[in-house]
């Protein structure tokens, strides 16, 4: 940017001094700028509410308020332009007040004149700095638009990617029940889950002002809640107790907990009880450091330590690493625990 100041810039100076307005006047217009002269605060004010001015130069001592009491009003006016004082006064403690009231700058009036010189040099450098400030505002207006743009896009995709999760999982849940072979229904109603855990995720996500990450608590609740309607349709009855403590995790690791959590709870309605035996599986998820994220769930069923060959077909299994390799974490069994106790611990 260059560092001229603005053109045909309109100069709006309140004194009650009409030779020296006169004066700065010439002065000012000297150097390009268009100026216009008031004689007291109440015409400057009038002058000011206008509009359509660049800059104010202020006089302090006027017959009718001082600068200092007009100087408030001019700041408060709409798009306000910036204001340099201009004073007579030897006492620093009225430059002070005024920039503490919102002057830009201010002038010391001298006898010998040479504070025209030196305010023709503060309303330039005013109005450079107004320049990259209005430059800079707009800039940043931009990229808030932007932003919000973006988001208000991507929560589009997240609201139309979830419907389409939706469709898949009717469409599969239409096949379940088309089909007669009980491993064919069962593998079905898995990746029905599946979806429904990935599905719930994305309508989170447009329904937020944040689509950068999840409330866990709540995804989690919607989760178990889906889960065991979709197990108590399919026959198998158990409790889920989700215990979740309100923790915002990144959409990806949220994704992949969700996957996670649907395996293990299915593999427990599956497998942790013998037939018409009911039982309970409990999920709990919280913050075991500043930064570090614990899931467990367990049982209180047959048990199974994680050895061995893993019932099934193995997919959950192959399901469950590849999603703790997303969250740079092994999922771990307790030795020792009643039932089943498996554990996942990641960084949030």
């Amino acid at each position: 940017m260059s560092d001229a100041p603005p053109a045909s810039c309109r100069i709006l100076y309140i004194d009650d001094d009409p030779g020296l307005g006169r004066l700065v006047q010439r002065s000012l217009q000297a150097r390009g700028h268009h100026v216009e002269l008031a004689a007291s605060g109440t015409d400057g004010l009038a002058r000011a509410q206008a509009g359509e001015i660049d800059l104010i130069a202020l006089d302090h001592h006027m017959p009718d308020r001082t600068g200092l009491e007009l100087l408030p009003l001019l700041r408060a006016l709409p798009d306000a332009p910036p204001v340099i004082y201009v004073t007579g006064s030897e006492d620093s403690r009225v430059a002070v007040a005024a920039l503490k009231a919102g002057a830009v700058d201010y002038v010391w009036k001298d006898v010998q004149g040479q504070f025209r010189e030196l305010l023709g040099e503060a309303v330039d450098t005013a109005l450079r700095q107004e320049a990259l400030r209005r430059d800079k505002e707009r800039a940043e207006a931009a990229v808030r638009e932007a932003r919000d743009r973006a988001e208000l896009l991507l929560r589009e995709v997240n609201h139309r990617v979830a419907n389409s999760l939706t469709l898949v999982a009717a469409l599969a849940r239409m096949q379940t029940n088309a089909v007669t072979d009980p491993a064919a229904k069962d593998a079905l109603e898995e990746m029905q889950a599946r979806i429904s855990a990935i599905a719930g995720i994305h309508r989170r996500l447009y329904t937020s002002e944040d689509v950068e990450a999840v409330e866990l608590d709540a995804y989690l609740t919607g989760l178990v809640e889906e889960l065991q309607l979709a197990m108590k349709a399919s026959g198998r009855d158990h409790a889920i107790r989700l215990h979740a403590e309100p923790i915002r995790l990144a959409t990806d690791k949220a994704v992949s907990l969700g996957v996670v959590v649907t395996e293990l709870v299915t593999n427990a309605y599956k497998y942790a009880y013998p037939a018409e035996t009911q039982g309970e599986i409990r999920v709990q998820v919280m913050r075991e450091s500043p930064d570090t994220l614990s899931l467990a769930v367990e049982d209180d069923g047959i048990g199974w330590t994680g050895e061995g060959e893993a019932k099934g077909t193995g997919l959950g299994s192959r399901i469950i690493r590849a999603m703790a390799s997303n969250l740079r974490s092994v999922l771990t069994y307790v030795p020792g625990a009643s039932g089943t106790r498996a554990v996942l611990s990641f960084q949030a």
